[in-house]
This record gives structure tokens, C-alpha cells and sequence, in this order.
């Protein structure tokens, strides 16, 4: 029968053990002094040798002539560990014993004495996977062991064990191995298998293995299951569902030159043609980074705007997490590249027009020159009243937005005062109703404007959305009313929403657990009215009412600032 390569290849004493030289160089120092502790914590990603350094260890302790802490795997011990009739090594998955009645079984066998080894070695998997019960019944018996009792605990995550638990364990911190590492374990690999591969594959596999060596074990035996003749990128490609160079290039070019049709296009063949596209956001994640690397570390010219690379680079890796959770991946990437592209598009075409304005002093006039020779628009400059007007409308704005925030922030109290869970479920769910309007052409920016938020709770009145940047939440203080009014339509809801910044959130949610430590909770707060648009508010929509006149004459190149 077949045995699979991560098998064939499993490390089975510390000096064939990958990336791991700090943990093996202290546990082989432990065996060689006899500094034998009773019982270990291994902790870290997964593919990165915790079981299989816990199982060298359980050999190596009980070996009768190892040598500064490697099992000479010729004496009486190590070929009786090395069996299948082992009993003394024992492995348990508690993923899948879990429960109370096992920990108490496995507490009631603890006394018995090995049948041949010097310690009964107990490697427990999965350990966080547990019960608060069965952590509970384990505790005593990890505290205080028989002499004979060793405990290996393994997991992937440490946060969900009890401190009581970690305080009792030697802990060691296995670090995900890097990628030359990686890629040099398979070279061995093939050459002792005689696969025949491109040098480049290799590089893409430990790339995509994230520094778990099993996985790209795994990824090799499966490239090699899938190429009949040599392994080349394209097989990488194909079997990984990423995209080859040139098309991710082109992808890139697409984005920052906001060809939006162009760019939908490119995910709809990709969606077709079978490819993971979690998977080539990832790609393009990685060219982004590898540009701005080239251009910080080698002074390397960089096809696009370094700030807007960067700042896209920022949002896909905030992203990144909900669309692999999102159930319809291929549209959640869709929407996040569409209301990325159109909001840089329309910026861009700013940028466009205001290098377009040239100040003529001598007539105190100004003119914007269409790209077009025949279309030229005159706007006449502000007087001096007009100007101390204009000034006058940004105080008034400024002022408008922080009433704006005083109000968000009591509603946003209100509504944690009376939050119901169940509440907050059902509005999670009528969000992502709004994904059926993206497309809207009349409504489409309230729909991801409201996704670009997060649910953070709700009452029988109110709910809370929060936003990771401040810029966005004060943008959409000029529209709130109708934003809120959109989402009670098309979720045939009631309430008011509380539109605030993330921190601003977390600020709140801490307080809140504070004084609900302390037996309190916020005071209600009745909510203030905003002001209606006062006069000059009225002139200055007037005036845009004549800017949006005097666009539909001459086109989108005109702007007065």
C-alpha cells in the first residue's frame, strides 16, 4: 500500500528534525543531564513538528544509551517503542476524547507502571480541544504525577487552555519553519523519490506551505500524483488555483488604472476556470509587497503610486479574514475591488483637474482647460465676502460633525444599555442583505457604504456599526439620515443606526464591562436634535446646485474648491 510522502519522511530522531533547533538543542540538553520534567506544553502551527518531536522525545527519554539526548535506537527500549505493540507511548486525540469520562479513565491508568519502558509517556493532541470538565479532572493529575508519568500536551492554540493548566507545563513556542528550510527538506525529498520538478516549483511550494513543512510535503506528493512528467509552474498553478505571473501582473495594472469592467472580468474567468481566489488576492498581496520591498530595499521604480500600493496593500490585509469567511466569496471580492476602484477613480479624476487649473493674475480669473481643446469652462474667482462665507460654511461643518458624533455616541450608549444578542443575530443577517444592491446604480454606494461597516449591537431601537477609520465615519455624517432610511427599506427594519470609528467602539465596550463589574450601567441619555441648515448652509447649496449645472454643460472636469 501507498504510504504517503508526509509519512515516509517523518523525522524519527532529533537530528532529522526541520526548524526547530531551539526546542530540540533543550529537550536533547533535558535527556542528557536528566533534567526530566513531567510534564511539556507544545505549542504552534500546525505542520511544524509537535507531534512528531513529542513522540522522538518519548523514545529518546526512555532509550538506555542515548548520547547527549539522541536514542541510539538499537537497545531493548528504543525497539520496543519503535513497535506497534508499544503500550507505554501513549497518543490520545482530544478533539475526539474530549469529554470527562475520558480524562478520568485515562487519570484511573496513571498508576500503573509501565509494562517495559522506564516512563509511560502520554501525548495528548488537540489539548486545547478539551472540556472546562476534563481540564478540571486533568488538573490534579498534571500537578502531582507518578514518577513513571510524563504528559505531552500539543495545540495550535494555547490561548484556549486554562492558566492553571500552562502554569503546571514546561511550555515550548515551535515557530513556523522558513521557507529555505522548506524548500531544502524537499530537495531531499526528491531526489531520494528521483521526481523530477522545476527549481521554481519548489520555491512556490514552501511560499504556500505558510511554514508548515507537512503541508508542503503534502502539496508535493500531491503535484507529484497530478504531473505525469516533470513538475512545472503551470502544474503549481493549476493544482493550487492561484494565476501565473503575467496574469497577475496584468491583474495589478488593471487595479490601480481603474478599469473596473476589466478587472470583473478577470475574476469571472478566474471563477470559471476553477481558480481559488482567496487564493489570488493572496498572489497579489505578495507581488505588492515584493515591489515595495524592491523599491524601499533596492531603489527600484515602482510602476504605481507607492502610497496608494501601500494603502491597498493596508485594506486587503484588513479584508483578508472576511472574505475567506464570506459565503459567497467571488462577490465579496467583487464588491471590495468595485467600491475600491470607484472611489480612487473619482479621486484620480480630481487630481486630474486640479492640475488643470491655472491662475490667471491679471485678470483675477480662472479657468479649467478640458482635455478636449473646444470645451473650455469659466468659473469666476470668490470675492472677498464670498470667501469669509466660505470659511464661515467650514466652521459650520466642523461643528455639524462633532454634534454629529455627540449624537452617535449617546445612541451608541442607549443602544448597549437595552442590546438584545438575538437582536444583533437578526441584523447581521439583513446586512448581508445588502449585497443584493451593490450593483444599484441609483443606490448601489449606500449598500457599500453600510457593508463596509460592522455590526457591533443592537437593540429593540438602535444599532451600532462601526468603521475602521475616522475619515469614513465623518463622510458619512452628510448623509446619515438617508443611509440609515436605505437600510430600513430594504431590511424592513425600524431602528436608527449609530454610525462610530472602531476605537471609538472598543473604548465604549470596555467601559461598559467596567461598570458592569461594578454592579452599574451607562444612564440614558435623551438624544440631542441636529440643527436644520441654517442660512448660509442654504447659499452654499445654492451655489452647488449652479456647479452641478454648470458640470452637466461641460462634463465631469470641473471643480471649485
Amino acid at each position: 500500500m501507498y504510504q504517503a510522502l508526509y509519512r515516509k519522511y517523518r523525522p524519527t530522531d532529533f537530528d532529522n528534525v526541520v526548524g526547530q533547533d531551539v526546542v530540540v538543542n533543550t529537550l536533547k540538553n533535558a535527556i542528557k543531564y536528566n533534567h526530566i520534567n513531567h510534564a511539556y506544553l507544545f505549542s504552534g502551527p500546525r505542520g511544524t513538528g509537535k507531534t512528531t518531536i513529542a513522540k522522538i522525545f518519548a523514545r529518546s527519554v526512555n532509550c538506555t544509551d542515548s548520547v547527549d539526548g539522541l536514542a541510539c535506537g538499537k537497545c531493548r527500549n528504543c525497539l520496543y517503542s519503535f513497535s506497534n505493540e508499544c503500550m507505554d507511548i501513549i497518543e490520545i486525540d482530544a478533539a475526539s476524547n474530549n469529554g470527562v469520562d475520558e480524562i478520568r479513565e485515562l487519570r484511573s491508568k496513571v498508576n500503573i507502571l509501565p509494562s517495559e519502558l522506564k516512563y509511560k509517556v502520554y501525548i495528548i493532541d488537540e489539548v486545547h480541544m478539551l472540556s472546562i470538565g476534563a481540564f478540571n479532572a486533568l488538573l490534579k493529575t498534571i500537578e502531582e504525577p507518578p514518577e513513571h508519568i510524563i504528559f505531552i500536551l500539543a495545540t495550535t492554540d494555547p490561548e484556549k487552555i486554562p492558566a492553571t493548566i500552562i502554569s503546571r507545563c514546561q511550555w515550548y513556542s515551535f515557530k513556523k519553519i522558513c521557507n529555505n528550510d522548506i524548500k531544502m527538506r524537499l530537495n531531499d525529498i526528491v531526489k531520494l523519490e528521483n521526481i523530477e520538478v522545476e527549481d521554481a516549483v519548489l520555491d512556490k511550494i514552501a511560499q504556500a506551505s505558510d511554514g508548515g513543512l507537512r503541508d508542503a510535503i503534502g502539496l508535493l506528493d500531491k503535484l507529484r500524483a497530478f504531473s505525469s512528467f516533470k513538475i512545472t509552474l503551470d502544474d503549481f498553478y493549476n493544482i493550487n488555483g492561484e494565476i501565473n505571473e503575467e496574469e497577475l501582473k496584468r491583474l495589478e495594472e488593471l487595479i490601480f488604472s481603474y478599469k473596473i469592467s476589466d478587472v470583473l472580468s478577470c475574476v469571472e474567468k478566474y471563477y470559471q476556470e476553477g481558480k481559488n481566489l482567496v487564493q489570488v488576492i493572496k498572489q497579489l498581496m505578495i507581488l505588492i509587497k515584493n515591489d515595495l520591498f524592491d523599491y524601499y530595499l533596492d531603489e527600484k521604480s515602482l510602476a504605481f503610486d507607492e502610497e496608494e500600493l501601500v494603502n491597498f496593500l493596508n485594506l486587503l490585509n484588513e479584508h483578508l479574514v472576511e472574505l475567506k469567511k464570506a459565503d459567497d466569496v467571488r462577490l465579496s471580492i467583487e464588491i471590495f475591488l468595485l467600491h475600491y476602484i470607484n472611489e480612487h477613480k473619482n479621486e484620480d479624476s480630481k487630481a486630474l483637474i486640479n492640475n488643470q487649473v491655472i491662475v490667471n493674475s491679471s485678470n483675477e480669473s480662472s479657468y479649467v482647460k478640458s482635455t478636449k481643446e473646444e470645451k473650455t469652462a469659466f468659473i469666476k474667482p470668490l470675492e472677498k465676502e464670498e470667501k469669509a462665507l466660505s470659511t464661515e460654511n467650514v466652521k459650520i461643518n466642523d461643528n455639524q460633525i462633532e454634534k454629529f458624533k455627540e449624537l452617535m455616541l449617546i445612541r451608541s450608549k442607549n443602544t448597549m444599555i437595552e442590546a438584545v444578542k438575538d437582536e444583533l443575530n437578526k441584523e447581521i443577517v439583513n446586512l448581508e442583505k445588502l449585497n443584493d444592491y451593490t450593483f444599484d446604480s441609483n443606490s448601489g454606494y449606500l449598500a457599500c457604504e453600510l457593508l463596509d461597516g460592522k455590526i457591533r449591537a443592537s437593540s429593540f431601537k438602535h444599532i451600532i456599526i462601526s468603521y475602521d477609520y475616522e475619515g469614513m465615519v465623518d463622510k458619512l455624517s452628510n448623509h446619515f439620515e438617508k443611509l440609515n432610511a436605505f437600510y430600513n427599506e430594504k431590511t424592513e427594519s425600524s431602528k436608527t443606526i449609530a454610525f462610530i470609528t472602531t476605537s471609538k467602539w472598543n473604548e465604549l465596550k470596555s467601559e461598559y464591562i467596567n461598570l458592569h463589574k461594578q454592579g452599574k450601567n451607562f444612564k440614558y441619555q435623551e438624544e440631542p436634535v441636529l440643527n436644520t441648515l441654517k442660512e448660509n448652509d442654504k447659499i452654499n447649496n445654492e451655489s452647488n446646485d449652479l456647479i452641478s449645472k454648470t458640470i452637466e454643460m461641460f462634463g465631469d472636469l470641473v471643480e471649485v474648491e
